[in-house]
């Protein structure tokens, strides 16, 4: 089992990463939070042997040239270890935080699939640009803006879903599927798969063509107080719903949204037990953590993600990967 896991902001990136690495990490991800997501990604490529991801740059508030240019120079600089993770993120953050359109997401995203291929055919194989789409138009790419080709080609393209919509559209047109974090085996196996086999029959892919990261929140040692509030905040998000849905827990979903908009973000995590934790989570000790991450991603994927709210002990990293074997 291949284990990616999280750097936390740019400070000591590179540091962090090289000790991630020893720790049996095959790579590290960013992810659009308090910090930038890629510059932390410039300072861990320098790292040998280990693969860097965004995951997730947000996308609709981006421009295909801009992440086509940073996608190419992560490349380079990870000598073809980089992943450009790229995700839609939910509708109140890209319009209220970045104030950007937010209209037809899916559609937005699929289209920025193909216009960043047009851009690395451009630049890799002398195509002539001429992408025109509906949101996005690019027709002009003169020699003084062409890097050239890139020796490791082009970047690999990996799109966050959770929704079937957009999990299906990620297997017509993608390198590979983000399974979002909060989730669970049941969600994984009976909605995500089902979605993600109908997208590549309607694209005449095979699975082979797809690769499926599931992201996993994990919860080390007997105290989970922070990870009851992460599930809270997700589960307060009408986007995730689907996934409580699923467990027949979808009532509290408006309620944890309400008081969220109170600011009761501590009484908040109350409301996740522990059937709800440890379905969505994977908590206790290394061996555990393993355990139900092989259970999870059974038949779905030698590579996951481990997300938690904080940076992971190393020593504690090393143990699960030692687990997972």
């Amino acid at each position: 089992m291949k284990v990616m896991t999280a750097l936390f902001g740019p400070t000591g990136a590179a540091e962090r990463a090289a000790e991630l690495r020893e720790a049996g990490a095959a790579g590290v991800f960013t992810f659009e939070g308090p910090f930038d997501v890629f510059t932390p990604l410039v300072l861990a490529s320098s790292v040998k042997g280990l693969d860097v991801m965004s995951n997730v740059a947000i996308a609709l508030p981006r421009n295909p040239v801009q992440l086509a240019h940073q996608a190419n120079d992560l490349q380079l600089l990870a000598e073809g270890r980089f992943i450009l993770g790229l995700g839609t993120q939910v509708r109140a953050q890209v319009e209220k935080r970045y104030g950007v359109a937010f209209d037809r997401p899916v559609e937005r995203m699929k289209e920025m699939v193909g216009a960043l291929r047009a851009i690395f055919a451009t630049w890799n194989d002398g195509e002539r640009l001429d992408f025109r789409g509906e949101y996005y138009r690019h027709t002009l790419m003169t020699p003084t803006f062409v890097p050239g080709p890139n020796p490791y080609g082009p970047p690999p393209i990996y799109l966050g879903a959770l929704g079937p919509r957009l999990t299906r559209a990620t297997a017509e047109v993608a390198d590979g599927l983000l399974v979002m974090p909060f989730g669970s085996k049941r969600f994984l196996h009976e909605v995500t798969m089902p979605a993600v086999r109908e997208g590549l029959s309607r694209a005449g892919r095979r699975e082979q063509d797809l690769a499926v990261v599931p992201e996993i929140i994990v919860s080390a040692g007997q105290d989970h107080t922070s990870t009851r509030m992460l599930l809270a905040f997700y589960g307060s998000t009408p986007a995730y719903k689907p996934v409580l849905d699923a467990h027949g827990w979808g009532d509290l979903q408006p309620e944890l949204n309400a008081m969220s908009k109170q600011g009761r973000w501590q009484e908040m995590a109350t409301l996740i037990d522990d059937e709800m934790l440890h379905t969505i989570a994977a908590c206790g000790t290394p061996a555990e953590i393993a355990d139900h991450i092989s259970d999870r991603v059974a038949g779905v994927s030698d590579r996951i993600c481990l997300y938690q709210p904080g940076p992971i002990d190393v020593t504690t990293l090393a143990e699960i990967v030692d687990a997972l074997g």
